[in-house]
Order: C-alpha cells, then structure tokens, then sequence
C-alpha cells in the first residue's frame, strides 16, 4: 500500500538553521488497515502526513505506492496515482475549505482536475457530487451553502466528503477534531470508523490524543522529535507498550473508564533545530546513560508485534504503571545517569 521508507524532510530557516521536521520515517500502511500516528506537538506528524500524501516532497528517503517509488515516477502519474489514490483530511475546516466556493464546487474540483464524469454531461457531474454528500451525512440542500453558513462539523463532513470524491484507497486525518467542539468531535470519529467499514478504506489517523488514537487503530505509532520511536498493537498500548514516552502520554488526556497511572518526564521537548545527539529521548528519559547519549538505538521488533527505538526498553511483561515509582523517584536525567530499574531519591533544596 503506503510506504515511507526512511522519509527524512528538512527544512531552512533564513538564519540557516536546519528544522528536522521527520527524520527516518518507516511506515507501512496495508489495505484496509488504520494505523494511528501520535505524539505531543510539533513530533513530526503533520510532516509524516503530508509526506504520505505527496503533498510535501522528503529530503531523502522514499514514498512507495503499490510498489512504485512516487518521485522516481513521471509528473503526471505521480498527480494521478496519489490524487486519485490518497486522499486528506486537514486539521481546520475553516481554512481547508474555500470559503468563496459553495459545498456544490468544492466537492466538483477533485472531479474536474482528474476529469472524472463527461465534462458536457451536468446530470451526472451533479449526481457524483451527491454521493459523497450522502456518505457523509450531509442533506443535499446544503449543496448550495458557503463554509461559513455550516457549522464547524458540517465543515469537516464536507472536508471529508471531499477527501472521498475519487474514491481514494487510503485516508489520511491529520487531527482531524483538534479545531472542533467536544460535542462534535464524537460524531466525526463515528463518522471515519463507519466510512472505513463500509467503504474498506485504509486509515492513517493523526492525534495528540492517544486514548483517541488507540481506539481509531489497528496499531499505534509513537513519534518523537521527528522519530517513530514506538509501535504497538492498539489493544496492548496502554499496559504494554515497551517504549515509556508511550505511556507518558497518557495522562495528557486523563479518562474515567480507564485512568491510567501518569509517567512524569523531565524537562521541556528538546529543540529541532538542534536535536540530542544519540537517542532523541534520552534528555527526558531517568535511564539514560553513556550509550544512549553516543548511539541512537536501532529498530526492534519482538514477538508481541511492538516495534521501538530504545536501548533500555521496557520488559515486555512488565505493566506500564509499574514504571510510574521509578520514574517520579528518579533525578533528572544526564548523559552518564546508570541504566537501572532502582528507584533513585530526588536531591531536596535547601
């Protein structure tokens, strides 16, 4: 299906400083699958999903679709395999969408770029218009409406709708209800799970929410400063995950059916413009040692399926909230900190 391979994107500053946005992306996405991309803002994600869909080009690396490198390929069978293939869903409505053109147009464009339909023949462009209206339960007299006449769901319906006009294989939701009220973003996320099912689609759905992210997906991806540093089946992410970062963000968004003990982390998320040498993780991390600050750990996959970057890994039959004790007693972490399980006493002021 979908496959970034090593996707590295870098981008210039005028003050020549180099931003690693995404930096040895591996991902795979099969037919049908949804996979869930998370991490805390500015990760990567965004990037990761822009590169799936060809929207931004990596700096190195490649993007297979069905087996072809996308950049290798000429122009127009790159616009037509990905703009036919993939479509994306944006995090705000409110300026995904042309706000001079009616619901009618914005969802007639895809058609006409690509030439789908006779062009001559009004009845059937108007019909093809109507179809993803319906899937995404927008009623047709809305047709004629201006984004600024919907409601923020709506907008999104028709964002949606829009990203299904040419019967993609594959969605991309970058946040999907990040600029949505609380009461809406529930009917969104029905939405996307009842569109995969009925139309099979393949699903790559983006969020700071991990709790969101493990519900939406197949499996769980864990991004960090530019990295998948974490991968884990969705029903085995919230005790299993052998990567911590995972488990930290939890309490980012605290549930009631299922609370979770909170893993603490030290400091802010390091800079992108100048990342830590080795393990990105490691200037946050109360295990970091010598190596970690020398080597950046290679990828790992086990028996459970969990694949991870790290050189101290949680021990894969080790609950994730035995890790809070260690954590919240352990010092901040340096460079030379030892690589134990011991639990250390935080040095009081005086």
């Amino acid at each position: 299906m979908r496959r970034p391979r090593g996707a590295s994107r870098t981008i210039m500053r005028r003050s020549r400083d180099r931003v690693y946005a995404l930096t040895g992306a591996d991902l795979t996405v099969a037919p049908g699958e949804t996979v869930g991309v998370v991490g805390e803002s500015g990760c990567g994600k965004s990037t990761l999903a822009k590169v799936l869909v060809g929207v931004q080009r990596p700096t190195s690396g490649t993007v297979s679709f069905g087996g072809r490198d996308l950049w290798t390929t000429d122009p127009a069978e790159r616009r037509a395999a990905v703009g036919a293939g993939a479509g994306m869903v944006f995090q705000a409505p409110s300026t995904a969408l042309n706000r001079r053109l009616p619901v009618r147009r914005i969802l007639r464009d895809p058609l006409d770029v690509h030439r789908r339909g006779a062009p001559a023949e009004r009845e059937e462009r108007e019909e093809r218009v109507r179809e993803p209206m319906a899937l995404v339960g927008l009623p047709p007299v809305l047709a004629d409406a201006l984004p600024g006449q919907l409601s923020g769901g709506q907008r999104q319906r028709v964002a949606v709708a829009r990203a299904l006009a040419l019967e993609p294989a594959l969605v991309v939701a970058d946040e999907p209800t990040s600029a949505l009220d609380v009461s809406v973003r529930a009917q969104i996320l029905d939405l996307l799970l009842d569109l995969r099912e009925r139309l099979g689609l393949a699903l790559v759905f983006v969020s700071r929410d991990i709790r969101t992210v493990r519900r939406m997906g197949d499996r769980v991806v864990t991004m960090y400063l530019g990295r998948v540093v974490g991968e884990a089946p969705a029903d085995r992410v919230t005790d299993h995950a052998r990567h911590p970062y995972t488990g930290a963000l939890f309490p980012a968004t605290p549930g009631l059916l299922d609370p979770v003990d909170p893993i603490p982390l030290a400091g802010p998320v390091p800079s992108a413009t100048r990342p830590p040498s080795g393990c990105p993780f490691r200037t946050r991390c109360w295990k970091a040692d010598a190596t970690c600050a020398a080597v950046l750990p290679p990828p790992v996959t086990d028996e459970g399926g969990h694949r991870f970057r790290r050189h101290h890994p949680v021990p894969a039959d080790r609950p994730t909230h035995g890790l809070v004790a260690r954590a919240a007693g352990a010092p901040a972490p340096t460079a030379t900190a030892p690589a134990d399980d011991r639990p250390r006493k935080r040095e009081q002021s005086p």
